[in-house]
């Protein structure tokens, strides 16, 4: 039985209060001080750790305002507080040890847009790809680009003045922000833009903090001009440089705003210049024998006058081609006969004249035929891309290189923290081969990606940040690079901001300089109460700036006992890239996040929560082999029972166990796995969740309905003899309440009539027996298939499975059902693993000795044959016998060649059919929709596949009352629009959950892939 951890890092007295008079005084967001979310703000994409006292999620700038007016009450004077977005930033800019106010829950709206005059107007809180995606529709787009489009808020971006690829051409947010409305700290609005000088000298006089930076920076003016370097990325920090235009004859706050990491003031708003979409976009992926080559001819790529110039090393490349990332480009990057691929160029032309953007691509096309002809600079090959689709997809590369690298083997991962150094690009080369040995000279591996053309290359080096000795070879690694960067005119943070590093900053802008900042901070926040230790403190206040070696998540990690780490390794290895973040509900990871907008309920937040549980446990004195186990000791007794009755007890009467903040997080998630392969860590959130639940309830009971979905294998079978019995009793409505309100489920399905067995009476496929097939010589094997049942298809969709029976006789097959064995995912999913490895053992040798008959086995339900795959693997390891279940669409892909002429196609040619693919089967075989559609296409059919993300029902979840709601909103998010865009009859899905929840949510009944094969062939 696991231990009670009923302490928990408090809240202090002073901001308890403040939370209290905040609610009471009109706050319309959200305010969180629980643990568990305090733990998901304490962390965000670099490698620090400091936990906030709270959490506030402001619905608007009045709420905004509020929060800083309670603030300026005199008892609360000490509480400081920082604004965040997406939490993606990779330098701690976002963190710290008072109150985080989240702007990205709920201030996600675009205001305004005007197409005349090129502007949005959006809250802090929207997402550049939702922006982006609101924008595409009218031909515009927001330019500066980045790596976590998908999650980066416009607040996050104007904060640190994000930028990336594209920038020679586009420049950095700054460029793009026409004005801001911020919140300061005594509650004043604050509304910025473009001000003439009589306008200006307006402001100077009525408001201090315009007098204050007019003044200093008009003063200190040719200082400005000789420190700041002549570089596309600029000192991140306060624009001293660009808040006048060259001439003097503007001036523009903004500029000091961009960059400021919530150090100035709340940015609840912002005025966006847009640009029209390029007409043409055409790219080349330049293939190179070293990395060195890569970046030696990156000066003579600049000079094609190109779009931007990305480069990505071979370590990028490799962990690129274990993703499932590599399914979509695998034929844009092909390996070059003869030759190791160490390195690549992106080079990308757009305009709106084809003729002259295609001009330039063709002209370097030539050129490189030419070098390759010579062998100089070590091109070995090169393709190029002329269409949109492809051209995203080497991008979606491209950006998922931060993560994947996260992924390398080993306990030394490549993590952010000089990662975004900038030299002039002429230096580049040079540089680069400095910081190499400089690395090497530590014995460090790293990964290399980033920006050539402006000179910004992102560098991680591989450290284990749990070994206290490679946690300080970090601050030494930093001083040096501080050094190197300066000896070629460069900067530490040419794009990813200061953050924890800004004690470097004094270096970097000089004595004089450096109090100019101060001067300015003290002017928008006296008392250093905005995301202090951030750029520079107030003069005020000589409090130490927040220094590169603080605290680490290692300190934390190397707590939990090694043996543990490994068990729940999924947990372990989150990086916090957080691209389970991602906004869009037509990506299938992670709809619990998607749906609550609360980072509590993502694969990153569910990590940190069960690192820290891990943690806990063995500060309370659970040894490695107790939590290590996947079978626990039960507590049968009845002293055992008894217990656990009064620890539940205890749990309904609010008793604190931290346990129970893991649990709630657990209970949202739908086990649809997609983050298993979605996320370029390879996080597997329902493995982790299944040992978990394992655990918790050797302490707490198991709510009825566990046993009833943990067991349903069992019964399923049974109730399935006399199917219109109990379908009789579950129509009822007083079946239906009693359900409802005693076990917890509802919309229960009806089984299947006929059953699956009495639609095969007198079928040659219910009358072979295993001795049978034994007898038959090989050539007679060639022409059967075993057909594997599972639970849910064979007596809830019986018509699918005996369909799938059908096509097979049609393309002269001689199919086989095989006696339904027991598959145990719903064991897995309720955290049964101790009864769930003895079915999976049983299932497993069941499968492996019909294997022996070397014919091929076929299941059609993804969720259940995927089990045979991943969890069975997992639980069983060594133990997992020597089988393969293949899905319908393997099947088919490996021999609709050698039917394809025995059976006569109808012609389909008026209409097409649309697949709505499964979000297991999607993910964890990101090939199997084009495999689909090529079957389709041999049966004379055109299928399209719909970008949809979870439907809600996975499995049993949408079906626990609980959890109704939000199966519903999930269906509603993508599915149920996607159905409405297509004829309903001519849609498809393969999974069983997917069809249930549409027949129950829209009333309609989908095909299975395979009938609609079915439909469309008919026997010569």
């Amino acid at each position: 039985m696991i231990p009670k951890l009923s302490i928990s890092p408090q809240i202090n007295e002073v901001t308890l209060n403040y939370l209290k008079i905040l609610k009471e005084s009109g706050f319309t967001g959200d305010i969180d001080s629980s643990y568990a979310s305090r733990l998901t703000m304490a962390t965000d994409n670099s490698i620090y750790q400091l936990l906030p006292q709270a959490i506030l999620f402001p619905r608007s700038t009045d709420d905004v305002r509020l929060i800083t007016l309670v603030a300026q009450k005199h008892e609360f004077q000490t509480i400081k507080f920082t604004p965040r977005g997406g939490g993606t930033g990779t330098n701690g800019q976002s963190l710290n040890d008072g109150i985080i106010v989240d702007m990205s829950r709920h201030m996600n709206k675009i205001l305004e847009i005007n197409l005349t005059e090129g502007w949005v107007k959006v809250e802090a809180g929207v997402v550049k790809d939702q922006l982006n995606q609101y924008l595409k529709p009218h031909d515009y787009f927001f330019a500066p680009e980045l790596s976590t489009s998908n999650r980066a808020t416009i607040g996050g971006m104007i904060n640190t003045d994000a930028s990336g690829q594209g920038s020679m051409v586009y420049g950095k947010t700054s460029n793009h922000v026409l004005g801001v409305k911020a919140v300061l700290i005594n509650g004043d609005i604050l509304e910025t833009g473009k001000k003439t000088e009589q306008e200006v000298q307006q402001l100077v006089i009525s408001s201090p903090i315009y007098h204050t930076v007019y003044d200093y920076c008009k003063e200190h003016r040719q200082l400005i001009l000789d420190k700041f370097p002549k570089l596309n990325r600029f000192l991140t920090g306060y624009d001293l440089k660009h808040v006048f235009n060259d001439n003097l004859t503007e001036f523009d706050l903004t500029r000091i705003i961009t960059g400021s990491e919530g150090s100035l003031a709340f940015v609840t708003e912002a005025k966006l210049n847009i640009i029209s979409l390029p007409k043409y976009r055409l790219l080349i992926n330049i293939k190179y024998d070293s990395f060195q080559s890569a970046l030696n001819n990156a000066p003579f790529l600049v000079q094609a006058d190109a779009l931007s110039v990305e480069t990505v090393d071979s370590k990028v490349l490799g962990l690129a081609k274990e993703d499932i990332i590599w399914q979509s480009i695998k034929n844009l990057i092909t390996d070059v006969a003869g030759y190791d691929m160490q390195g690549i160029n992106i080079v990308e032309f757009a305009g709106d004249d084809y003729e002259l953007t295609k001009g330039k691509m063709d002209k370097l096309c030539h050129q490189l035929d030419n070098l390759m002809v010579n062998h100089t600079l070590g091109i070995i090959g090169y393709q190029t891309c002329v269409e949109l689709a492809e051209i995203e997809k080497i991008y979606a590369m491209r950006k998922k290189a931060v993560g994947l690298l996260g992924n390398a083997k080993g306990v030394r991962k490549p993590i952010p923290f000089v990662e975004d150094t900038c030299v002039p690009p002429q230096h580049l080369s040079a540089y680069i081969t400095e910081f190499r040995a400089l690395l090497d000279s530590h014995h460090l591996t790293y990964g290399m990606f980033g920006h050539v053309d402006s000179g910004v290359l992102h560098v991680r080096p591989a450290l284990d940040m749990c070994d206290p000795e490679q946690e300080k070879l970090m601050k030494q690694i930093s001083d040096q690079v501080v050094a190197l960067t300066a000896k070629y005119g460069g900067l530490l943070w040419g794009e990813h901001g200061k953050g924890f590093r800004s004690e470097y900053s004094t270096a970097f802008f000089g004595e004089d300089l450096y109090r100019g900042l101060r001067i300015i901070k003290t002017a928008f926040d006296p008392k250093n109460r905005l995301n202090p230790g951030k750029i520079c403190n107030s003069l005020n206040v000589e409090e130490p700036m927040l220094s590169v070696d603080s605290t680490t998540r290692g300190f934390y990690d190397r707590q939990i006992p090694v043996s543990i780490k490994t068990v729940f390794h999924g947990a372990s290895e989150c990086n916090g890239n957080g691209l389970c973040f991602n906004f869009d509900v037509n990506s299938p990871m992670c709809p619990s996040m998607k749906l609550s907008r609360n980072r509590v309920y993502s694969p990153k937040g569910r990590a940190a929560l069960v690192r820290e549980w891990l943690r806990l446990m063995s500060q309370s004195g659970m040894t490695s082999s107790e939590l290590n186990t996947l079978n626990p000791k039960k507590h049968s007794t009845l002293v055992g029972f008894v217990k656990k009755i009064y620890n539940s007890w205890q749990a309904k009467r609010g008793k604190y166990d931290f346990s129970h903040e893991v649990k709630q997080s657990m209970d949202h998630c739908l086990s649809c796995k997609a983050c298993a392969t979605q996320c370029p860590i390879k996080i597997d959130v329902p493995d982790f969740k299944a040992r978990f639940l394992q655990l918790y309830h050797t302490r707490y009971l198991r709510p009825v309905r566990d046993y009833l979905v943990g067991n349903i294998e069992s019964y399923l079978p049974l109730m399935a003899k006399v199917p219109r019995f109990f379908n009789f009793f579950m129509k009822m409505s007083i079946t239906e309440y009693l359900t409802n309100k005693i076990v917890g489920m509802t919309n229960l399905p009806l089984l299947s009539t006929p059953t699956l067995k009495k639609q095969l009476v007198g079928h040659s496929t219910a009358n072979i027996k295993l001795k049978q097939l034994q007898q038959l010589s090989n050539v007679e094997k060639a022409n059967y298939i075993l057909v594997v049942q599972d639970p849910f298809t064979s007596y809830y969709d019986a018509n699918v499975v005996f369909d799938f029976i059908c096509l097979a006789e049609k393309l002269g097959f001689k199919p086989v059902l095989l006696p339904f064995v027991p598959n145990g995912k719903p064991q897995h999913i309720k955290g049964f693993l101790k009864q769930f490895s003895k079915t999976a053992q049983t299932s497993s040798d069941v499968l492996a000795q019909i294997a022996q008959l070397g014919i091929p086995m076929v299941g059609v339900d993804p969720a259940l044959v995927l089990c045979y795959r991943d969890e069975y693997k997992l639980i069983l390891q060594e133990k997992l016998g020597n089988f393969q279940v293949l899905l319908s669409h393997e099947w088919l892909n490996n021999v609709a060649d050698k039917v394809v002429n025995t059976f006569q196609v109808k012609q389909t040619n008026v209409e097409k059919w649309y697949l709505l693919g499964h979000c297991s089967e999607s993910t964890q075989l990101p090939a199997s929709n084009q495999q689909w559609q090529q079957i389709f296409k041999q049966f004379g059919a055109e299928l399209h596949s719909i970008s949809v993300g979870c439907c809600g029902m996975a499995g049993t979840y949408g079906h626990e009352v609980k959890n109704l709601q939000a199966s519903k909103q999930l269906f509603q998010f993508s599915w149920q629009k996607a159905l409405a865009k297509y004829p309903n009859e001519r849609c498809l899905t393969t999974g069983y959950s997917c069809r249930s929840q549409v027949k129950r949510f829209d009333k309609l009944t989908l095909k299975h892939p395979v009938q609609a094969l079915l439909e469309l062939i008919s026997v010569s």
